[in-house]
């Protein structure tokens, strides 16, 4: 009786030292930004899920695309029904991993410069990104910030051309995300 106690401690135990490895967000912040000289359009989620892995370096994110907000009604049902097709894609995800994650240490506070790569999938297209972000250990949890550029044509969204001009051809994407322990 005392050996199967034992056993099911450590088994225990184990998964609560690998569900501590994880870090997790559900309010991560994701933004795009689109400058011409006719019109500048900026939409915000802050709905983000993200998850982190320290040990590995894996992170995800995943957002759905009519929780980004614009500035005005009818920017935001164009970019849902005519651009990025939410119905039919609801959702924007990316899976990668820290390249250099030798650069951070995720038991000291500080400051850490990293280079992220990956698969960022939108409108079911997947396209490879690598940028650099920072990533700040503290005590109130991991915080990762990375920008990067996207096209709308590398993800097979058609532009119009009535429209073309008051949309970028290239679209900053800000990603900024707060990170807590994942408690199973």
């Amino acid at each position: 009786m005392k050996h199967i106690f034992t056993f099911c401690l450590v088994l225990v135990m184990g998964f609560t030292i690998q569900a501590q490895d994880k870090w997790f967000t559900r309010s991560g912040e994701i933004s795009f930004h689109s400058s011409t000289p006719v019109e500048d359009i900026d939409a915000v989620s802050k709905t983000a899920s993200s998850v982190l892995v320290p040990s590995t370096g894996q992170i995800q994110f995943s957002v759905g695309m009519k929780s980004f907000v614009f500035q005005r009604a009818l920017m935001q049902e164009h970019f849902n029904e005519n651009y990025v097709e939410s119905d039919k894609y609801p959702k924007a995800t990316f899976k990668g991993k820290i390249d250099d994650l030798s650069k951070v240490d995720f038991t000291t506070p500080g400051t850490y410069e990293v280079t992220v790569s990956g698969q960022l999938t939108v409108h079911g297209k997947m396209n490879p990104v690598k940028t650099n972000a920072t990533i700040v250990v503290s005590k109130d949890g991991i915080h990762a910030n990375a920008s990067f550029d996207v096209t709308p044509q590398d993800y097979d969204i058609a532009i119009p051309k009535m429209v073309e001009d008051k949309i970028a051809k290239q679209i900053t994407v800000k990603i900024k995300a707060t990170y807590q322990p994942l408690n199973k």
